[in-house]
């Protein structure tokens, strides 16, 4: 039992708390989750109903231990645009299966490592991926995608567009007000409050087509994806390997956000329910997710925000904010207003969130003293860096490729395996 919580993990809110605490939670996660298939050309009505599928599995295979919420990730991101062949003219993904195959392969993954857990403890793991490996990865998915941010932020069909540039940075800077300045809830909640202000600024001044929200029914089946209905469930080497070699980083993700989670609300989830279900949940979740047309999912950072702040701990509060993100994802008119959202604010909203992601690679190497006197360190995180952000390519063959962030992320975990000087001595998780 938490000290300091106002409601415990397995503590049941009234009527009213519940229904007003869920809505906060979902509304923490909401501009993230939806922004990562706005970037892909996937549904954001379908990333929002298997972000409260996904969350509840996660809290089922946790047995209500873990109060976290499971939103889309942004690694994947340039992973699902090379695996799926990218955009076409009218911003809609060109083969949506073959991110939805990529993802379910992710999670097939997610669950032998589980097993591998369960059987044999977690700090051969750890072995496997330092900082020395996983900081410069994150750096490279943050920096590899800012030519993407500021494209959208300025240009319009490939031209610079001043007008459209300037709902960017009104997005931009408010999401940083919010970040900054505000010390309530709302600073939880920086994106989607850039999203609304930077969204209301293109209206105002006229570079936002209402007209699929006059068009849109008030109730709407969100757009599934169906193997073998929807698309061909072929898996190929492309597929598997612009997405699989990513789990480097999202478990590296995932085990630093439940031990942040843990110091939150004073358990020690590595050990209780344990690393292997916490993994298994996030996991079964992305699986689950691809079956029927979402994005990989995890953990996120908003909502153990949320928690941080409210001192509220409750699971059924998130359970809440999950059955509410499945309700809202069949609101048509809402959907189509989301889908009405410019590029020009979606890169805005970018540039904090790609630049924010590269930041928390350096911040990873700051707190783990990784000393770059080392010249080991030095040429790991050098390589990853330029392969990565370089847009590196092994290619085999047509078909068979290993490129960008992918082949940085083996290249790292081989590097730190094979060249002298490796640390063995692994700090316990607590």
């Amino acid at each position: 039992m938490s000290k300091h919580a106002v409601l415990d993990i397995n503590e049941k809110p009234t009527g009213g708390q519940l229904i007003t605490l869920s809505f906060q939670h979902m509304f923490a996660m909401f501009g993230s989750t939806i922004l990562v298939p706005q970037l892909v050309g996937l549904s954001p009505a379908i990333a929002l109903l298997t972000s409260g599928i996904a969350t509840i599995i996660f809290l089922l295979i946790t047995q209500f231990k873990v109060p976290a919420y499971l939103g889309s990730s942004f690694a994947f991101i340039t992973p699902i645009l090379i695996a799926t062949g990218g955009l076409d003219g009218n911003g809609a993904n060109v083969n949506p299966g073959n991110a939805m195959i990529g993802a379910m392969a992710v999670g097939v993954v997610y669950g032998i490592v589980s097993l591998v857990i369960w059987k044999s403890g977690y700090k051969w793991l750890m072995r496997l991926l330092p900082p020395i490996v996983v900081a410069p990865v994150i750096i490279v998915i943050g920096l590899g995608l800012s030519g993407t941010a500021v494209n959208m932020a300025m240009n319009v069909n490939g031209e610079y567009n001043f007008l459209h540039f300037t709902a960017a940075l009104v997005t931009l800077f408010s999401a940083i007000i919010f970040n900054v300045y505000f010390k309530n809830i709302l600073s939880t909640m920086p994106i989607l409050m850039g999203l609304i202000i930077g969204y209301i600024y293109s209206a105002i001044v006229g570079i936002v087509d209402f007209s699929a929200v006059k068009e849109a029914k008030w109730f709407a089946l969100p757009d599934f994806l169906i193997p073998g209905v929807d698309y061909e469930f072929n898996v190929t080497s492309k597929i598997l390997l612009a997405m699989v070699p990513i789990v480097i980083v999202t478990i590296s993700e995932h085990i630093g956000h439940q031990l942040v989670l843990g110091k939150v609300v004073n358990r020690n989830y590595i050990k209780d329910p344990g690393l292997h279900r916490s993994l298994l949940g996030d996991g079964l979740g992305t699986f689950v997710s691809a079956i029927i047309g979402g994005p990989p999912k995890t953990t996120y950072g908003e909502n153990i925000g949320v928690l941080a702040i409210t001192r509220v701990f409750s699971v059924y509060v998130i359970l809440g904010a999950a059955v509410l993100a499945i309700i809202f994802s069949f609101a048509g008119k809402a959907m189509a207003l989301v889908q009405t959202i410019p590029t020009a604010v979606l890169g805005g909203i970018s540039i904090l969130l790609f630049g924010i992601i590269a930041s928390s690679g350096l911040r990873m190497l700051v707190e783990n003293n990784i000393d770059f006197g080392n010249n080991r360190n030095m040429v790991i995180a050098s390589v990853i860096l330029v392969v990565g952000i370089g847009g590196a390519a092994l290619r085999f063959s047509e078909s068979f490729s290993i490129e960008g962030m992918a082949l940085a992320a083996i290249v790292g975990v081989i590097l730190n395996l094979v060249l002298p000087g490796r640390n063995k001595e692994v700090k316990d998780l607590n």
